[in-house]
C-alpha cells in the first residue's frame, strides 16, 4: 500500500516492487514525480504540482524503468541476437511482446506486466501469460517460446540481466494439430489437371513439390542457382544465424515443367508485372490458384510436406529426407518416416492374421 512521505502531499509506492513517488492532493489528479527526493527534477516537479502547474506528458515512446520486464524486452530488441532474426520473425516476436507487457498483472489491477520487476517475473508469471491464451493453444505456445528466447538471451554471458530462465520449464500446450494439411496424391493430380504445364501455377507447384522447399525459397530460385544438373542455394529461413546451403539434383519432371513454362530473368516465378514475388504476395497468389482448382484447404507449405511424405513412402531414411528439406533435426521428419514405416509393416503383417494350427 502507498504510504505518506515526509514532504507534504508526497506518497511513495512499492506495490509491485518498484519504488515510485507521487504527488497526491485532494481534488487534483495524482502526479508521478520523477527522480528521487532532493534531485533537481524531483524538486521542480514537486513545486510545479504544489502550485497547480501540471505539465502535459511528453509525446513519444514510454521510457521503461530499469529492471522491469519492459526494460528487459527493450534491451533484447537492441541485441545482436534479435537483429539477426528474419524481418518477419522480428515483427511477430515484437508484437507478441507488446501484447504481453500491456496486460494487467491481475484482472482487476492497474499494474501491467511491463512494470513487473524482473525479480518477480517467475514461472508463475509465464504461466499466467500462457493461460490467458488457453483458448488459442498456438498463440499461448508462441508466448512461452518468445519468453524462452528473451530469457535465454538475458541469461547468456555478456547480457546476464537475470540468473535463470523462468519460461524454460513451463510446458507448451498440446495442440493436437499436425500443422498444415499434407496434400494427398489425388489433390496433387487435381491441381495439375487445373494447371497444366505452361501455366505459372504448375511451375509454382513443381518448384515446391520437386525440391521440398518452403515458398520463401521457391520464389527466389532462378537459372543462376543451376550448376550442372543441380540447384545450389542457401535456404532463406535462418540464413543470418544458421545458414543451410543445399545442392539438389533437378528432378526430371521439374526440368520438363521449367522447359515448358514462361520464366522470369532472375527468378523462375514472377508477378504479372514481371517482378519477383514477395513471400506474402506469393502466398496470396498461390492461395487463389488452389481455390481455382477447388482445393481451398490446401496450402503452399503442404506441398513441402507431401514431397517429404513421398520420399518416406518410397523408403527414404530420415537422413535422406533431411538432406533435401534442409531440416537440421529429425523431429519434424520423423513424423513422415514413422507413418510410412507403419504402412509398410502393416502391409507385411496383415497377412499373418490367420489361424495357427496346433502341432500334431
Amino acid at each position: 500500500m502507498p504510504k505518506k512521505f515526509a514532504r507534504k502531499y508526497v506518497v511513495e509506492d512499492t506495490t509491485d516492487g518498484v519504488l515510485r513517488f507521487y504527488f497526491r492532493k485532494k481534488g487534483q489528479k495524482k502526479i508521478r514525480l520523477p527522480g528521487v527526493p532532493g534531485s533537481d527534477e524531483f524538486n521542480q516537479a514537486y513545486y510545479d504540482a504544489l502550485e497547480g502547474n501540471v505539465k502535459e506528458e511528453p509525446a513519444g515512446p514510454k521510457l521503461a524503468t530499469k529492471g522491469t520486464f519492459r526494460w528487459l524486452c527493450q534491451e533484447y530488441f537492441q541485441s545482436a541476437e534479435y537483429k539477426q532474426l528474419d524481418a518477419r520473425t522480428r515483427l511477430v516476436r515484437k508484437q507478441i511482446v507488446e501484447h504481453m507487457w500491456d496486460e494487467p498483472i491481475k484482472p482487476d489491477s492497474k499494474r501491467k506486466f511491463e512494470d513487473m520487476p524482473l525479480s518477480a517475473f517467475n514461472a508463475r508469471a509465464v504461466r499466467t501469460l500462457r493461460d490467458r491464451k488457453a483458448d488459442l493453444p498456438e498463440a499461448a505456445n508462441s508466448r512461452v517460446k518468445t519468453l524462452r528466447g528473451i530469457f535465454t538471451w538475458a541469461t547468456s554471458p555478456g547480457a546476464e540481466h537475470v540468473l535463470s530462465n523462468p519460461a524454460r520449464d513451463v510446458p507448451l500446450f498440446k495442440t493436437g494439430s499436425e500443422g498444415f494439411h499434407t496434400w494427398t496424391e489425388a489433390e496433387v493430380e487435381q491441381f495439375e489437371a487445373s494447371h497444366p504445364i505452361g501455366t505459372k501455377g504448375r511451375l509454382a507447384l513443381g518448384l515446391m513439390l520437386y525440391t521440398s522447399q518452403r515458398r520463401s525459397d521457391a520464389i527466389v530460385l532462378g537459372r543462376q542457382h543451376i550448376q550442372g544438373a543441380s540447384f545450389k542455394f542457401t535456404q532463406f529461413k535462418g540464413r543470418n544465424r544458421k545458414p543451410v546451403t543445399l545442392e539438389l539434383p533437378i528432378h526430371p519432371e521439374l526440368q520438363t515443367i521449367i522447359d515448358g513454362s514462361p520464366c522470369g530473368d532472375l527468378t523462375f516465378l514472377v508477378t504479372a508485372f514481371n517482378k519477383p514475388f514477395t513471400s506474402a504476395g506469393f502466398g496470396n497468389w498461390f492461395r487463389k490458384q488452389c481455390d481455382n482448382a477447388g482445393l481451398k484447404h490446401c496450402t503452399a507449405h503442404g506441398l513441402r510436406k507431401v514431397a517429404a511424405t513421398r520420399m518416406a513412402n518410397n523408403g527414404a531414411t530420415e537422413k535422406q529426407i533431411m538432406s533435401v528439406t534442409g531440416h537440421t533435426t529429425s523431429k519434424e521428419v520423423t513424423r513422415y518416416t514413422k507413418a510410412a514405416s507403419q504402412r509398410r509393416l502393416a502391409k507385411s503383417a496383415i497377412g499373418l492374421i490367420r489361424k495357427v494350427e496346433d502341432d500334431e
